[in-house]
């Protein structure tokens, strides 16, 4: 299962979502791609800076992040001149449908080179594109 970074920051810090993604991917094979890596620490600096975490909370998520990384429980693919190339594919096959984000182009690109389904996001606009490409969704849309 490919997982945006926004579902990484929900594993991460408690949000509404968290407690029922935790118990749908137990036992799943996680992964992204190494966008995550600014991505994530970019989000969980947000976090802090809104008030939602504390400094302590933003430097354990982060470590945890990291852990899980470092432990393979979250596979994290490269980001290649091949997946930079698809990526740009992805926009133009979406466009003018998807008016879809070059991050989350690159994320999408990545899930489909990897085949590593389904893509979890809630970002409508990478559920429309996954769509469109015929790339399988979690979580369902009754759910998002």
């Amino acid at each position: 299962m490919y997982l945006d970074s926004s579902i990484i920051v929900k594993l991460l810090v408690d949000e509404p979502e968290t407690k029922a993604l935790v118990t749908a991917l137990v036992g799943q094979a996680l992964s992204s791609c190494e966008l995550a890596i600014p991505e994530v620490r970019s989000a969980l600096f947000g976090k802090e800076r809104e008030k939602c975490i504390s400094t302590a909370q933003r430097e354990a998520a982060w470590r945890l992040f990291l852990d899980r990384v470092r432990s393979q429980e979250i596979e994290l693919y490269p980001v290649s001149s091949t997946t930079l190339s698809k990526a740009a594919q992805v926009m133009e096959r979406c466009h003018p449908a998807v008016a879809l984000r070059t991050l989350d182009a690159i994320h999408t690109a990545a899930c489909d080179l990897a085949q590593d389904f389904p893509l979890c996001t809630t970002d409508k606009r990478m559920r429309d594109a996954a769509a469109l490409l015929g790339i399988p969704i979690f979580p369902a849309e009754e759910n998002v």
